[in-house]
């Protein structure tokens, strides 16, 4: 499941990325491709914030008048951590019903 954020974030692309995992990963090692995926995009997300903070103090500092590149710095961060979110709590609403399960 590759997380690319700015490609086209939404419900067809997420199963074109599902149905990549299924291919990509042997019958095994599935949930290790998932999980490898979600770290990936948690690694992503931390960069994508990273550098909004970046451009944010080159700004305030006066290095750069080009208030585009912030904007569009910002934006990536903010689209990357609403979707990093939104894993992170299917994934706990996927947890939280497993755990409700009866055997």
């Amino acid at each position: 499941m590759d997380f690319k954020i700015m490609s086209a974030v939404g419900p067809v692309r997420v199963a074109e990325n599902v149905e990549a995992v299924k291919q990509k990963a042997p019958s095994g090692n599935m949930f290790e491709t998932i999980l490898n995926s979600a770290i990936d995009n948690i690694n992503n997300t931390n960069s994508l914030l990273s550098d909004a903070e970046n451009e944010e103090v080159k700004f305030a500092m006066g290095q750069t008048e080009n208030a585009h590149d912030l904007m569009i710095a910002l934006n990536k961060a903010s689209t990357a951590l609403q979707y990093t979110v939104a894993v992170r709590d299917k994934f706990l609403d996927a947890y939280k019903e497993i755990m409700n399960m009866q055997i």
